[in-house]
């Protein structure tokens, strides 16, 4: 281990403060960090080890995906499977591969459960996916033509798999991943509330303290459902390296290009992230649950590993770029000269999906972009553009007007201006129909809130925000996944007269809902 990897790693637990942690670091197949501090349960003071297990969450999906390659080398033989799972869906049905690339164009599960009700610690189980999965109706894009981030894509995989063996996807997993690789003590936890060997998850800061996190999912399938020590991920990380000159192992079948529809190279694909850090190419995922945050990736063309653990909420993705710079000796660039303010400050419409977009000068060579799941932090450039360079995402200002560029999503478009004053005539019940779910929104002393329901119950009142003329966003701090929908952008409608008619409401993670005024 060099000096500068032993500086980082002993300052990991202040920088990303909290109950425990475990990191490794892989090059050349070995191991030359493995290292584990804090508490898996500080209540019952359980040390956080490198055999500790952890709830991996959604880097469970590329696993999934291994697991269906191994099973059906050719993937198209499952989209009438696809299909036949999505009974009530008036749209094209989307592939197995898109799945697999999160092109489906399905409304993330979990997303659309907080607008049928669910609150924060809600039971959701085996009968509340299929219940949603099966109602689904309408997707947001064509099938192939964009990214969208759906869990229950890898659900769909993993219950199709176990249809067509007759074996649970604990079972398939085992035989077909677990045991060959080495991961001794990796298994389905399905169930959130507790694992075996008493770890916990917490949420909280030091500021306010930690405690632990409430969780209410009962995950069974392929989506976020496995469990796994530091070796474990240690022995996985290290197959990766042993396999890396076969074509046809796992990881190199997983990891090779994509494509969207039209062509152009895809960023997601087997249930991993393929991005570039310190220029070089990485394939990675993170996983997370309340209380549960991890991170692995790995980087080829060094033979290159890190595993992140932790059992709070701080940020094991960046920790583990951390990691990787300190291997790599790279010095990340800081560049704080000031460049002239573009007058781009304000709220906008994406006019494909109907969300807002917001965005606000943060620093002398900064804006923060809010848009989808959360914020985005964009450097401005001497072309007078803002770019965040990983994902490529770019604001620029043209003849037409203000674009903004998502190539991971494969999207381009022109933002709308959104202005004036919202208008105060808000308050009323709305129905969609393609869900079966409503919206109240109330008007308390002049300050109006929102609230869902739907299947799984009727959810709590936040506070609406207005950001521009009939424009209004509803926040989702908090969800029954961790990555919570985010911001709810509410867009109502008039007729000619002036009198509103619905709403059309979404988020990144499903958008396009059409609701009804009621009353």
């Amino acid at each position: 281990m060099t000096a500068r990897l032993e500086r980082v790693m002993q300052k990991l637990p202040q920088t990303y403060a909290g109950p425990g942690g475990a990191v490794a670091v892989l090059k050349d197949g070995k191991p030359i960090l493995r290292h584990a501090w804090g508490w898996a349960n500080a209540e019952r003071r359980i040390a956080f080890t490198p055999q500790s297990l952890f709830r991996i969450c959604s880097i469970t999906k590329h696993f999934t995906c291994a697991l269906l390659l191994k099973s059906f080398p050719d993937p198209s033989v499952l989209d009438a499977d696809v299909k036949a799972r999505l009974p009530h869906l008036g749209d094209k049905a989307p592939t197995t591969l898109q799945l697999c690339h999160n092109q489906s164009g399905l409304q993330d599960y979990w997303a659309v459960a907080m607008l049928h009700g669910a609150l924060a610690e809600t039971p959701f189980a085996n009968r509340e996916a299929a219940r949603l999965i099966g109602n689904t109706r309408s997707l947001q894009f064509t099938p192939g033509t964009r990214y969208s981030y759906a869990n229950q894509n890898f659900r769909i995989l993993s219950d199709i798999l176990e249809a067509r063996t007759g074996q649970s996807y604990a079972e398939l997993v085992r035989k077909g991943i677990f045991d060959p690789v080495g991961m001794k003590t990796a298994f389905i936890a399905a169930d959130t509330r507790a694992m075996p060997d008493g770890s916990e998850g917490y949420e909280g800061d030091v500021a306010s303290g930690f405690r632990p996190a409430v969780n209410g999912m009962f995950w069974s399938g392929g989506d976020a459902s496995i469990g796994a020590s530091l070796d474990d991920m240690i022995a996985w990380e290290a197959y990766i390296d042993a396999t890396r000159d076969d074509a046809s192992s796992l990881y190199r079948r997983i990891s090779a290009p994509v494509t969207f529809s039209d062509g152009r190279p895809a960023a997601y694909g087997f249930g991993l992230a393929r991005e570039t850090m310190f220029g070089r190419a990485v394939t990675r995922h993170g996983g997370a649950l309340r209380g549960w945050r991890s991170q692995r990736l790995h980087m080829a063309s060094e033979r290159l590993s890190v595993v992140v653990l932790f059992n709070h909420n701080a940020s094991p993705g960046d920790a583990a770029e951390e990691l990787v710079a300190a291997v790599l000796d790279i010095e990340k660039p800081k560049d704080t000269t000031a460049l002239p303010t573009p007058g781009w400050a304000g709220t906008y419409i994406e006019p494909e999906t109907d969300l807002s977009v917001r965005i606000v000068k943060t620093g002398p060579r900064t804006v923060t972009l809010h848009y989808g799941t959360g914020s985005d932090d964009l450097t401005l450039q001497e072309d007078g553009s803002a770019l965040e360079p990983e994902s490529g995402l770019r604001l620029s200002a043209g003849a037409e007007g203000l674009r903004l560029d998502l190539p991971h999503d494969n999207q381009s478009s022109v933002l709308v201006q959104s202005g004036g004053t919202a208008q105060r005539d808000i308050e009323g019940r709305y129905h969609c129909a393609d869900l079966g779910a409503e919206l109240a929104i109330v008007d308390t002393g002049g300050h109006f809130y929102g609230a869902c329901s739907g299947v799984l119950g009727d959810g709590r009142m936040e506070m609406l925000e207005p950001i521009g003329r009939d424009l209004w966003v509803m926040p989702c701090p908090r969800g029954v996944d961790h990555f919570p929908p985010g911001d709810w952008t509410l867009a109502f409608t008039r007729d000619d007269k002036g009198r509103i008619t619905g709403i059309k409401l979404g988020c990144w993670l499903a958008r396009r809902f059409v609701y009804a005024r009621m009353d």
